[in-house]
C-alpha cells in the first residue's frame, strides 16, 4: 500500500472519476458509493486533483447532481449528444445510451499525464469509457448475476458479463467493497489475477441528519401511530422481500402489538409484491426521512440472497437501529459486526429470529447501544483516502 495521506505519491495525481451513474433515474447503491466516494475526496485536505467525467446530458428537470461536488466536470461524449443534451425534454433521450456507446469503444476518454502529474481514470461501475493509454481502474460492487442469474433480465445478465470480461481486459486495478467479491472475482474465471484486485470497504456517514419532523409527518400519512419494524433496499428479486413478508406474516398475530413492517426503497425489477396486512409500501424517500425512519424504528430487517457490501445494514448501525440480518450481507459478516444473523434461504429461521428480537426488548437495546461504536470509523473520508493511496500505486 502507498503512503497514507493525501500527500506523497497520490500529490502528484490527477484521477476522472466517471460518475454517470448519479445522473440515472435509479442510482441505486452504485450511486451511493459515487456520492460518498466524491464527498470523501471532497473533505479531505489538500483536495486532490480529482475531475468527475460524464455524459453531456445534464441531469432530470434541470438539476444536476453533480453539481453539489467542488470538482470541476468534464463531459464525455459527442456533437450528437451534446445536442442531445439541450433538448428541453431529456426524458426522451435514454438513459443508457452514454453506457452503450462505451460498450462499443465510442466516446474515448482523453485524461492524458500532465508535467509532473500521472492520470488514472476511475469508474464507480463496470460501465467505463474507453481510455486509450490512461491506467483505468474499476469498482465491481458484486456479481450477483453470477450467484442467481434467475433474479437478473436476461439482457441485465448479458450485459454484466460482457462488462466484467472487458474490465478483466482493459482496467488496471478493480476495486471491490468485501473480501466475499475479492474472492468471487478470484474464481470468476475471466483472467483477473489477484494482484489487480483491492478491497476497499465502504462507508456509512452518507447520509442526512435525521429530519424527526418530517418523519413524523410521513408515518402520519401513512397512518402509522406506534412503533414499526423497516426494512430498506431498491425493490428486486434478490433482495429477498419475498421471503421476509412471509416471515412477517408468520410472527405478526403473535407479537404484543401489531407492529407494521415499512419497506422503504424505490422500485427496481422483478415480479410485484403483494404486500399483506400491515406491510406498508413506502417508497423512495429523502436522506433526512431515512435517517430519521431508521432512529425510529423498533428494528431493521435486511436479507438478501446476495450481496456484495450491503449499505442499508451499516446505515442502520449507524443509526443505533437493532439489526437483523442475513448472512450474505458481507458489510456484517466480514466485520463481526453487531447483529442477529440469520440463513436468507430460511423463511422459518427469518420469522423465528424476528419475533425474538422485535419483542426482547434487553436484546434490541443491546444491538442499539453496540451499532454505532462498531462503525465510527467506517467513513467516506476514510474510503476516500483508501483510494487515493491504491490510485498511486496503480497509476506509479
Amino acid at each position: 500500500m502507498a503512503d497514507p495521506a493525501p500527500g506523497g505519491a497520490s500529490a502528484n495525481l490527477r484521477v476522472a472519476v466517471v460518475a454517470e451513474q448519479l445522473r440515472r433515474r435509479l442510482p441505486g447503491g452504485i450511486g451511493t458509493y459515487a456520492t460518498g466516494l466524491l464527498g470523501g475526496l471532497s473533505a479531505l485536505s489538500p483536495r486532490p486533483d480529482v475531475t468527475i467525467v460524464a455524459g453531456p446530458l445534464a441531469g432530470r428537470g434541470g438539476h444536476d447532481p453533480l453539481e453539489r461536488f467542488p470538482f470541476p466536470l468534464q463531459a464525455v461524449g459527442g456533437p450528437l449528444l451534446a445536442a442531445a443534451g439541450r433538448l428541453p425534454h431529456l426524458e426522451d433521450v435514454p438513459d443508457q445510451i452514454i453506457t452503450r456507446l462505451w460498450d462499443r469503444g465510442r466516446l474515448r476518454l482523453d485524461h492524458a499525464d500532465r508535467p509532473g502529474r500521472r492520470a488514472l481514470v476511475h469508474s464507480v461501475s463496470l460501465a467505463a469509457p474507453p481510455t486509450g493509454a490512461t491506467p483505468l481502474t474499476v469498482m465491481v460492487h458484486d456479481v450477483g448475476w453470477r450467484q442467481l442469474p434467475e433474479t437478473y433480465p436476461a439482457r441485465g445478465l448479458a450485459w454484466h458479463e460482457a462488462a466484467l470480461r472487458r474490465a478483466a481486459r482493459t482496467a488496471r486495478g478493480v476495486a471491490v467493497p468485501s473480501r466475499l467479491v475479492a474472492e468471487q472475482l478470484r474464481q470468476a474465471s475471466v483472467e483477473l489475477d489477484a494482484e489487480r484486485i483491492e478491497v476497499i470497504p465502504e462507508g456509512c456517514d452518507h447520509l442526512a441528519a435525521p429530519d424527526a419532523e418530517a418523519g413524523r409527518r410521513l408515518l402520519a400519512r401513512l397512518g402509522v401511530t406506534g412503533e414499526y419494524l423497516l426494512t430498506v433496499g431498491t425493490l428486486e428479486p434478490r433482495k429477498n422481500l419475498r421471503r421476509l413478508l412471509e416471515a412477517y406474516r408468520q410472527v405478526r398475530k403473535g407479537l404484543p402489538e401489531p407492529w407494521p413492517l415499512l419497506v422503504v426503497g424505490p422500485t427496481g425489477w422483478g415480479p410485484e409484491l403483494l404486500p399483506g396486512q400491515g406491510v406498508i409500501m413506502v417508497g423512495r424517500v429523502d436522506e433526512a426521512v431515512l435517517s430519521a425512519l431508521y432512529a425510529g424504528a423498533r428494528l431493521v430487517a435486511y436479507v438478501p440472497m446476495a450481496e456484495g457490501f450491503g449499505l442499508p445494514a451499516v446505515e442502520a448501525l449507524a443509526a443505533g437501529a437493532p439489526l437483523l440480518v442475513s448472512s450474505a450481507v458481507p458489510s456484517i459478516v466480514e466485520h463481526a459486526s453487531p447483529a442477529v444473523v440469520v440463513d436468507a434461504g430460511e423463511t422459518a429461521e427469518i420469522a423465528r429470529a424476528l419475533g425474538e428480537l422485535a419483542t426482547d426488548d434487553s436484546r434490541r437495546a443491546e444491538l442499539a447501544r453496540a451499532g454505532p461504536p462498531s462503525v465510527r470509523e467506517r467513513t467516506w473520508e476514510a474510503a476516500a483516502r483508501r483510494h487515493l493511496q491504491w490510485w498511486a500505486e496503480v497509476a506509479g
